[in-house]
């Protein structure tokens, strides 16, 4: 079949925030008594606070503790780290050009509802987006293949007719899972080997938008 739908990535593919979101959840780790360093976290960014907070500090999200760490992050992230934030270079180019070629554009994220309308905004976006999956949308964030499923579902296309573009390899595991392909870009710090099995990897999207003629979007 061919290609009808781009299933996006947000942080650290369309918007330059990974080592906010590392600070972020470091900040509120020490405040709750957890001697844990951004550089500890910045491995685990990609994974939604499900997954997070258990691995950083063992503690379940949905439980009193990870509850508080959880809002206190979107507090701290919103107020301290937002207001920083810069698009991916090429980023809108990228899904203009998508667009263009009467390619559907679906956000499957690992972050929050309220987190995503303003990462939208920061990556100038918002108005070429069909439909968004966030965290609260599914059972279980990335890696679990809940938000690519849940994002074909809503495009209405099989795993063959889209192709998932993500920075980590938690994205590329929940695609993977999901039965979708995968383009690499290395923007959210993770280099090509840890993108072992994408279709391809770019180091941003102004670089997929460059070889695009060339590329798994054009094929």
């Amino acid at each position: 079949m061919s290609l009808r739908v781009v299933i996006l990535d947000v942080d650290g593919t369309l918007v330059d925030s990974n080592a906010a979101h590392a600070e972020s959840w470091a900040d509120v780790f020490r405040a709750f008594g957890y001697a844990v360093t951004s550089d500890q976290v910045r491995p685990l960014i990609g994974m939604g606070g499900d997954e997070l907070i258990p691995r950083a500090v063992g503690v379940s999200k949905e439980s009193p503790l990870g509850k508080a760490m959880n809002e206190r992050r979107k507090q701290i992230f919103h107020d301290q780290y937002l207001p920083r934030l810069k698009p991916v270079p090429g980023s809108r180019p990228l899904l203009e050009r998508m667009r263009q070629a009467g390619l559907r554009l679906v956000v499957a994220t690992s972050a929050e509802a309220e987190e995503l309308v303003p990462l939208l905004e920061v990556a100038q976006v918002s108005d070429l987006i069909d439909e968004t999956t966030d965290a609260q949308a599914v059972a279980h964030s990335k890696p679990a293949p809940d938000l690519v499923e849940a994002a074909l579902k809503q495009a209405g296309v099989a795993p063959d007719e889209a192709v998932f573009l993500g920075d980590t390899p938690y994205d590329l595991a929940a695609a993977r899972k999901a039965g979708v392909p995968m383009i690499g870009v290395r923007s959210g710090g993770w280099d090509e080997s840890a993108l072992k099995g994408a279709l391809a990897v770019y180091a941003d999207p102004l670089d997929l938008l460059e070889h695009y003629e060339l590329s798994p979007l054009a094929k």
